[in-house]
């Protein structure tokens, strides 16, 4: 996890919970339990929008874009091999990394389709 983040989530928690400990504590002399649970309520929006909700929709587009395959597709797996699509089955695709060289690939493992406008150029380096 990203440290910043970390750091941000930790700051939030905090300001919630002194933001909310004079509530609660009159809350709970009062008999109210929903001044309690206000807090932990907070935490939980805060987590789905920023954390739960981005990641199911990531993960929709990634299935989208595993069933979108085709025949000539140029793939690469999470491996960080380049491979251009040969055949596509259920959960298996046939890939073709050089020359009469041929793989069977999880489809789950692929990262990301390269389409015409991704330019793949190896870096030079100059000594």
């Amino acid at each position: 996890m990203n440290l910043k983040f970390f750091l941000f989530v930790t700051a939030f928690m905090l300001f919630v919970q002194n933001t909310y400990a004079d509530a609660s504590a009159n809350a709970a002399q009062a008999g109210s339990a929903f001044g309690g649970l206000m807090p932990l309520l907070i935490i939980f929006i805060f987590f789905y929008l920023f954390l739960i909700r981005p990641q199911q929709k990531q993960r929709k587009e990634h299935e989208k874009m595993l069933n979108d395959l085709k025949k000539d597709d140029k793939i690469i797996t999470s491996g960080g091999l380049y491979a251009t699509v040969v055949s596509v089955n259920a959960d298996v695709v046939e890939a073709k990394i050089s020359d009469n060289v041929r793989v069977k690939i999880i489809k789950s493992t692929i990262s990301s389709v390269i389409t015409k406008n991704d330019v793949v150029t190896p870096e030079i380096v100059k000594k």
